[in-house]
């Protein structure tokens, strides 16, 4: 069924319009219906009809280093603007900017900017904060951060950078000595703290977890392996109920077996992250992350010496392989939208309900984007889309 056509000047033209869909998620689950929406607004969910594919909340994504040629670290307004359109157009609805281990001028001169910015427009993506994923990590576990750029845990540089922007994420190694004092502040002040980058033991994890940690930043990447006898920082995590599991599921960082087994071990927690850098949605070349130089071959991001160097696509790209792993379809979606949304307090994400704007995205019954609603008009998407 085609989608309705729509107006030019923020709503939809005439009478409520039907999205042609045979469910939408409300609540965490999956409920049958068409969606119709008026004015902008999402008028009524569970109506009669046949129809095909899955009305969704705009996606959010907790790990956004760049995306269609921006760098986050180096961007100024415009270029964070730009950000934001191509996401949204990408089914993102909001996103933290991601900021890698770099210089602390260059830190907090990024965390001004984006404390200064605008509100997003309807065709933006909004920002819920700044995840600082790093610098307080442990260097054997560094990944693409720069070694040099490495701090031990310092509470007058946290605060310091705290102070300097809208910071909601903290990416912190529990085992590197007065790691738990920065846990321990980061929660008394509202701040996310995700356990990564780090070679911590299971006894590590735990008095990061009981600090106040509540995720973990991209399993089974920058982290010890899990061993029979040594579960390391993965292995807790799946363990701990409360934790939430944070994947990057694109085919490249995480096989497909380790990404099944992290949703069957952890029913309800896992949530999908792109680690996007400004490579994605651009292709092969030379890019930038943050202060390191990045090639992107063959879809895969990697610095000079070969380690992986964030993702090159979409997040909608991992969501749509998910159903080709035979995750169930709400388990999916909400490891896009309700998990990451609970994750930062944001009960729109949770689910479609009537009254809510019209910013939604239209899945096939593949999981793959049909089309993007902003206020109830339809965003112009590029005419092909990339599939892992």
């Amino acid at each position: 069924m085609a989608l309705p056509t729509f107006s030019v000047d923020g709503g939809l033209a005439g009478p409520a319009k039907r999205l042609g869909v045979a469910a939408a998620f409300v609540d965490g689950a999956l409920v049958d219906g068409d969606v119709s929406v008026r004015g902008g607004e999402i008028e009524a969910v569970g109506l009669a009809g046949k129809g095909s594919g899955v009305a969704i909340p705009g996606l959010l994504d907790a790990q956004v280093n760049g995306y269609a040629g921006v760098d986050v670290l180096a961007a100024d307004h415009d270029r964070l603007r730009a950000i934001g359109a191509a996401l949204r157009r990408d089914g993102i609805s909001a996103y933290q900017p991601t900021l890698i281990s770099a210089p602390e001028h260059d830190l907090i001169a990024a965390l001004r900017r984006i404390a200064s910015m605008p509100d997003a427009s309807g065709e933006e993506a909004s920002i819920v904060g700044v995840h600082l994923e790093g610098p307080f990590l442990a260097p054997e576990r560094a990944g693409a951060h720069p070694v040099e750029h490495l701090r031990a845990p310092d509470v007058v540089l946290l605060q310091r950078l705290l102070d300097a922007g809208p910071v909601s994420m903290v990416t912190i190694a529990p085992e590197l000595p007065g790691a738990l004092e920065l846990i321990e502040l980061c929660a008394a002040r509202g701040i996310v703290v995700s356990l990564g980058h780090s070679q911590a033991g299971a006894e590590d994890a735990r008095r990061g977890f009981a600090a106040g940690a509540t995720a973990v930043t991209h399993l089974f990447n920058a982290m010890a392996p899990v061993r029979a006898r040594a579960p390391g920082l993965a292995g807790t995590a799946l363990a701990n109920r409360d934790c939430m599991i944070q994947l990057i599921a694109d085919g490249v960082h995480v096989a497909d077996e380790l990404v099944r087994v992290a949703f069957a071990a952890a029913p309800g927690r896992c949530s999908l992250v792109s680690d996007a850098i400004a490579a994605a949605t651009l292709g092969d070349g030379d890019y930038r992350l943050g202060p390191v130089e990045v090639e992107v071959r063959d879809g895969v991001a990697r610095l000079p010496d070969g380690t992986l160097a964030g993702g090159a696509m979409p997040l909608a790209t991992s969501l749509a392989r998910l159903h080709r792993l035979g995750v169930a379809p709400a388990d999916a979606i909400a490891a896009v939208t309700a998990r990451p949304a609970r994750l930062f307090g944001r009960r729109r994400s949770a689910g479609l309900q009537a009254g809510d704007p019209a910013d939604l995205v239209v899945l096939d019954d593949e999981l793959r984007i049909r089309a993007v609603l902003a206020r109830g008009c339809e965003l112009e998407r590029p005419a092909a889309e990339v599939l892992a």
